[in-house]
């Protein structure tokens, strides 16, 4: 068997491909399948673009460096050796085969067989590139997501059984596979077993018990997944909680939290800041990058109880309209026709449909406060 030789991308190719992935008309399915790229390592190049742009714009040039003691430097050298083994083995002990490759880095310096020693795995695995998701799937998908939606507590056991009685052959660990690769995890109240995020902080929930009586008092966030003919799209919106209204929402083809911030911006700039923001744990709203925006704001930070779905439960039922009423209705054939379609339903969401719980006011209505179209 001839050994598969490894390509080797060049620095044009590869930043035409990020430039595509951060324009985000396309999914990473289809730019996987357009540059015949994994779509990891499109996202690897879209983030080193997205780190080196502030340096196009004038780096600081390096200053001359001083002359080196070699004294200091072998001592230096020690000190690196103890920490390269140090990381090296927290680097493999308590992470899975795919986290470990996952810290592959294909452009780095590092040969890869070098790697692939350091980490543990496999070297031949490393270059085995999976295939991009199915259209099989990509339907299975649809529908876990539905039953998602119906049944929230349905784990990948309960979903197999009830994807069984509509005579879809699959298996739970595939169920749990694509649940995995859609980011939703079985609803109910269990154990904290579960730790952050290295490095991010996990903040209390503050809305027990608390009476919110006004706009702006307390806003939430969330992300979902979004199908499509070919492919998925995330969707993150930022809700006032006491009148339902959309103040801001993105779409995105990764699940990064630049995309997160970007609304999270947009909603203080045009309506303020409320009193606290609610999230879940994801890391997306633990990460340093998004809490220091609220920090700047002087915002009260409030995070779900792991696992407790009524912590943010006025979120989920925007997603459960949001999909019955448009994105079920409409088979997206393109990132723009998501965006285009999914920004006219919240238009309608907002000033338009009649909420039964604003006692059939508009969120529009309640939120500034305008009285009822039939009343004037």
């Amino acid at each position: 068997m001839s050994k598969r030789p490894r390509r080797n991308h060049s620095p044009a190719f590869k930043a035409k491909v990020a430039l595509a992935a951060v324009k985000g008309e396309k999914t990473l399915a289809e730019l996987a399948q357009e540059y015949e790229v994994h779509p990891n390592l499109i996202n690897q190049w879209r983030s080193k673009l997205l780190e080196g742009a502030a340096d196009v714009f004038g780096a600081v040039p390096a200053a001359s460096e001083p002359a080196v003691d070699i004294t200091v430097l072998h001592a230096k050298i020690g000190e690196l050796t103890l920490a390269n083994d140090f990381f090296g083995r927290c680097a493999r002990e308590g992470r899975s085969v795919a986290e470990r490759k996952a810290m592959i880095d294909r452009d780095h310096e590092l040969p890869l067989t070098h790697q692939a020693q350091q980490l543990e795995i496999s070297r031949g695995s490393i270059y085995y590139l999976p295939r991009p998701v199915s259209s099989a799937d990509l339907a299975i998908m649809r529908r876990i997501d539905e039953l998602h939606l119906l049944y929230p507590f349905a784990g990948s056991r309960m979903l197999r059984d009830l994807l069984r009685q509509e005579d879809v052959s699959i298996g739970r660990r595939h169920v749990a596979t694509l649940m995995k690769r859609m980011g939703l995890e079985a609803i109910y109240r269990r154990p904290n077993t579960s730790k952050p995020a290295t490095g991010h902080k996990i903040y209390p929930y503050l809305l027990r018990k608390l009476a919110v009586t006004r706009p702006n008092q307390v806003w939430a966030t969330d992300i979902t997944y979004v199908p499509m003919a070919r492919g998925f799209v995330y969707l993150v919106a930022i809700v006032d909680w006491f009148t339902r209204r959309v103040l801001a929402w993105r779409v995105s083809i990764s699940m990064d939290v630049a995309f997160c911030i970007e609304a999270l911006e947009e909603a203080l700039a045009r309506y303020g800041k409320p009193t606290i923001f609610n999230s879940d744990q994801g890391s997306q709203f633990t990460s340093a990058a998004f809490t220091a925006v609220l920090h700047r704001e002087k915002i009260a930070i409030s995070m779900d109880g792991k696992g407790c779905w009524r912590d943010n439960v006025f979120v989920e039922r925007l997603w459960r309209s949001v999909k019955y009423e448009d994105v079920y209705l409409n088979a997206y054939t393109s990132v723009p026709e998501a965006r285009a379609s999914i920004g006219r339903y919240f238009a309608f969401y907002n000033s338009i449909r009649p909420h039964s719980a604003l006692g059939t006011r508009t969120p529009d209505q309640v939120y500034f406060d305008q009285p009822l179209l039939a009343a004037a």
